[in-house]
């Protein structure tokens, strides 16, 4: 009798906790990657993540409920799971590096080498003459992988270290020049895509 009233409290105060935990770190990671997955308009794979994000949420949800208000450890394995998910969720879409990114690099000299480096390494890059604050300018306008956008950073700083420097998510690209994925990333073809 003893050891079976160990078990009910160490599955009551400790296992059941511990997957409430675990349910929420896993929905709330999948629901990170369906929301950017929606957001870039992949409607098949967002739908699938969200059928199982939901699935796995409603199991954490009825534990917490079937326990009631007689156990607050679930409660706070509740709250840490969704925080928990949170971070591991941003983590996981940082090392995919879905989807493209537009980087605008601002410039009043160095705009010639910046460029000729930029497509030495296989970036597409076009020039915008503007006027700045402090006078003429160029905005060299690059749409890259998301994946390659430090190598992008990289380059413009070394050349120009007060460079001006914004990134944005892109959604879609629907025609212009892009590298070849099938060459290395230092040899690669232009190909023009439509």
């Amino acid at each position: 009798m003893e050891n079976a009233l160990i078990n009910s409290t160490l599955y009551q105060w400790v296992i059941i906790p511990l997957f409430i935990f675990c349910a929420r770190i896993t929905d709330v990671s999948i629901g990170t990657l369906r929301i950017i997955l929606v957001s870039k308009g992949n409607k098949v794979a967002a739908s699938v993540l969200g059928f199982f994000e939901v699935s796995i949420w409603l199991l954490a949800i009825s534990q917490v409920m079937r326990q009631g208000l007689s156990n607050p450890v679930s409660f706070i394995a509740y709250g840490l799971g969704f925080a928990s998910g949170n971070f591991i969720g941003i983590t996981i879409e940082e090392k995919l590096a879905l989807g493209l990114q537009a980087v605008r690099l601002i410039s009043s000299h160095t705009v010639d080498i910046l460029t000729m480096a930029l497509r030495d390494e296989g970036f597409g890059a076009t020039v915008i003459k503007a006027q700045g604050g402090k006078g003429e300018v160029h905005i060299i306008y690059c749409i890259v992988p998301r994946k390659q956008v430090n190598a992008v950073l990289k380059i413009a700083r070394e050349i120009d270290p007060d460079i001006f420097i914004s990134v944005q998510d892109i959604r879609s690209v629907k025609a212009g020049f892009f590298p070849d994925k099938s060459q290395s990333f230092k040899w690669r073809r232009w190909n023009k895509k439509m």
